[in-house]
């Protein structure tokens, strides 16, 4: 079994254009199409069983009408997709919201700090992350850099660190190896917590759209050796697989997963057996 624990999409009235957008705005090329149909086609080709979607708000106007999309699509397609919520740190109304969301079986929230412009490690986002954990949601955040904001850092791993320092452990996950391009860091403030770390977008190197913007000197993303260092770091029990679908095709990402130098109870837990274990399934 494999669990994408990192995958988004978009309505298909505008996921052409937000794709677009986006991947111009990276320099980056997307590997499906950023619909629904677009997911579950692509998880049929990678051998993927299920994919955890992250919706993100970027303003607080659209964080009930996501979350009610989260709900919908969960009924409907819940033996393949497991979708979180989302919460602003401008929505005034988030404990009523996580709480909602905990009643009609969310097991999480999906927070980006960089599109959302405040600090993870701020009073704002330290009040939703407790509200979050008293209702027993999963937290995971985009950590690092963000590819499309070069430069901008708001959640950086000391910032995850005082994260955990304020609220204790938690069920929390720093997306991108614990913080994208940041991972030098990542064992140093984030070691001996009880933190996970997803593997979307951290591998390889980044396809490049062929515009020009990205010299090649500067596309390497973790080899397998610096991928080593954070798995032999954390240990096979705090790694969840992730692709970040669409930017990153979802068996390329398997692939990369499965030619670890590790054993195959390691494989397994990373590329399921700890989701099911968070995700309660």
């Amino acid at each position: 079994m494999i669990i994408d624990f990192h995958t988004h999409t978009f309505p298909d009235s505008i996921a052409a254009r937000a794709v677009d957008s986006l991947s111009k705005e990276a320099h980056i090329v997307p590997h499906a199409d950023g619909t629904l149909s677009g997911l579950l086609d692509s998880m049929d080709k990678g051998g993927i069983d299920m994919s955890v979607l992250l919706p993100v708000a970027t303003a607080s106007s659209q964080v009930e009408s996501i979350n009610d999309k989260a709900l919908r699509n969960n009924e409907k397609y819940g033996d393949r997709l497991c979708s979180f919520g989302c919460i602003h740190p401008e929505y005034s109304r988030f404990k009523e919201e996580l709480r909602r969301l905990k009643n009609n079986g969310i097991k999480g929230i999906k927070i980006h700090p960089v599109y959302q412009n405040e600090d993870i490690d701020s009073k704002t986002f330290l009040d939703i992350i407790y509200a979050a954990c008293e209702n027993d949601l999963i937290v995971i955040t985009h950590a690092g850099l963000d590819i499309g904001f070069p430069g901008v850092v708001r959640c950086s791993p000391k910032m995850c660190r005082n994260v955990i320092n304020t609220i204790g452990e938690f069920k929390f996950v720093l997306a991108h190896m614990g913080g994208w391009r940041n991972w030098d860091e990542v064992p140093l403030y984030l070691e001996d917590t009880t933190a996970f770390l997803d593997t979307s977008f951290s591998s390889g190197r980044i396809q490049a759209l062929s515009d020009g913007y990205w010299d090649d000197k500067d596309t390497g993303m973790l080899d397998a050796d610096g991928f080593m260092k954070l798995v032999k770091a954390f240990g096979s029990d705090r790694l969840l697989f992730g692709s970040d679908s669409p930017w990153s095709d979802q068996k390329e990402a398997t692939t990369f997963i499965k030619g670890l130098p590790i054993d195959e109870n390691d494989t397994t837990k990373i590329l399921s057996g700890n989701a099911c274990k968070l995700l309660g399934r």
